[in-house]
């Protein structure tokens, strides 16, 4: 059976109040984005030390740290230098917390995939190297605004660089932003299964307009009943962690989507992934 998780700058910018939530739903783990307004990479000691103390005398563990390593330019060598310093502090961070997962991209897209796959595949050259020295899994997601929007092109990345330490993560969601129009479950899912090691989970629905929406979890167009269902099946042991997105009252701006940090990001975040996560028991009760 797989294990539940959420990322906390989903509830909060407060780590104990991230953690409280987590709690009432019993969940497995939590997920560093941004706490106190603070990227993973820019956490000091005094803040990784209370993280702990709030995590302290419970059975949360830290699965993972959803760093924005590479969302930058694919040809901006001073981005990428800039990038290669989030990754070191993000593998520091992972080492302090006890987590072996660290979240990355494809850079910002800017041309065809096709084209740019190589180069891509090039580009992860030296922090494979920094990985494999470390001990750390980094785990790519895709995401409508880097290069691989979806999960056949991430597996082209993937089995491109052919390492044990860069794998895909799963986020069935994303798939409904994707303009080439993939379909989720059961399609993206069955790409991208040998690949997976963590999933993320949120849902969407495209509109007639073409304008996206997020949604609670299960109210979208991802099929969530068949997707849990087939990650039971297959025997997925990995983390399932919610990443909320959606807001009861306003929409996130698409600066914040592709950047997701601080309080205006978190704003509503509470109530939103309270309502999810009740909304994802039921359905796992219904399963």
């Amino acid at each position: 059976m797989f294990k539940k998780g959420v990322i906390t700058d989903e509830i909060s910018q407060e780590f104990d109040e991230a953690v409280e939530l987590a709690l009432k739903y019993k969940l497995d783990g939590v997920e560093i984005r941004s706490v106190w307004d603070k990227g993973p990479h820019e956490l000091t000691k005094k803040d990784i030390k209370e993280i702990k103390n709030i995590l302290s005398g419970n059975n949360l563990e830290i699965c993972g740290i959803s760093a924005p390593f590479y969302k930058c330019d694919i040809d901006n060598k001073n981005e990428i230098k800039e990038h290669t310093e989030i990754l070191k502090k993000s593998i520091e961070l992972a080492h302090s917390l006890g987590t072996g997962l660290i979240r990355g991209f494809t850079f910002w897209s800017k041309g065809s995939f096709d084209k740019n796959l190589n180069k891509i595949i090039s580009r992860f050259e030296e922090p494979e190297k920094l990985l494999q020295k470390e001990g750390i899994t980094l785990v790519l997601e895709f995401d409508p605004s880097v290069f691989a929007t979806n999960a056949k092109k991430l597996v082209k990345v993937v089995t491109g660089i052919d390492s044990p330490h860069i794998k895909a993560l799963w986020d069935p969601g994303n798939d409904i932003y994707d303009p080439d129009g993939e379909i989720p479950y059961p399609d993206g899912y069955e790409i991208i299964k040998p690949f997976m090691v963590h999933m993320h989970l949120k849902d969407a629905v495209k509109g007639p307009d073409g304008k996206n929406d997020c949604v609670p979890i299960g109210e979208g167009q991802v099929g969530y009943k068949g997707q849990f269902r087939a990650l039971i099946e297959d025997g997925f042991t990995g983390y399932v962690v919610l990443e909320t997105h959606y807001r009861p009252k306003h929409d996130i701006n698409e600066k914040l989507l592709a950047l997701p940090k601080g309080k205006n990001f978190s704003y509503l975040g509470y109530e939103a992934t309270d309502e999810s996560l009740d909304k994802w028991s039921k359905l796992m009760e219904e399963i």
